[in-house]
């Protein structure tokens, strides 16, 4: 993968978003900075960033608040949240609001890296892409696992890049059972991150189902994981 993605960085630690750039920027990305969520919002309305480096806890609108706004903008653009708090709540919270991947402070640089790297890959920002494969139907839908595009009859429908990647590890194996640490492997995600697959499950349904309490295709077996079952 090009190392030379271009990461916005909003914290509104003026020291953390120095060294944050500085390092980034010796691995190769391109780097700009906000201080928070208002000038990130400036930023975004004159470049296109490959992913978002947000600070959870922001004077004003927090990091959580601003990606759950950027989701309902029907935007796609990668997210990954730093924070101090390291509760489960508050992870599942911002898996919630729609963000890509979560990190807890104090981290290792390098494990930045890996995360935002990780997080590329899943949006298409990878080198090589997996083996083709078909898409599949999902009643008047249809998703292209190769291209991570879901269409509705009246046009694409939009994923974010932890949605896109989900549905793509589900939709080459069909009915087949996937269990959480199946897919946590499959995303390259963090192992602590294995309860946020129930809510990229949750979000994904609303993306794709009728009746979200009653599925159609992204079935949960109880006890093992989840299961796609294409159809038209």
């Amino acid at each position: 993968m090009a190392d030379d993605a271009h990461i916005l960085v909003v914290d509104d630690d003026a020291r953390l978003r120095g060294l944050l750039s500085r390092f980034l920027a010796e691995r190769g990305f391109r780097v700009t900075t906000a201080e928070n969520a208002v000038d990130a919002r400036t930023k975004l309305r004159f470049m296109q960033p490959d992913m978002l480096v947000l600070d959870v806890m922001m004077p004003g609108e927090s990091g959580p608040q601003l990606t759950e706004s950027l989701r309902r903008d029907r935007s796609d653009l990668p997210v990954l949240l730093l924070t101090a708090r390291g509760a489960p709540t508050d992870t599942i919270a911002g898996f919630e609001a729609g963000a890509d991947d979560y990190l807890h402070k104090p981290f290792e640089p390098d494990v930045l890296v890996m995360r935002i790297r990780a997080i590329l890959r899943r949006a298409g920002a990878a080198a090589a892409p997996p083996s083709p494969a078909g898409p599949v139907q999902l009643g008047a839908l249809t998703f292209d696992p190769d291209r991570g595009e879901l269409r509705a009859p009246s046009g694409p429908i939009r994923l974010t890049g932890g949605e896109a990647a989900l549905l793509s590890a589900l939709a080459r194996r069909p009915n087949e059972v996937f269990s959480r640490e199946d897919l946590v492997e499959a995303l390259g995600m963090d192992e602590a991150a294995e309860r946020a697959i129930d809510v990229q499950v949750t979000r994904l349904r609303r993306k794709i189902e009728t009746d979200t309490r009653d599925p159609r295709f992204l079935h949960t077996v109880r006890g093992r994981g989840y299961i796609l079952k294409p159809g038209s």
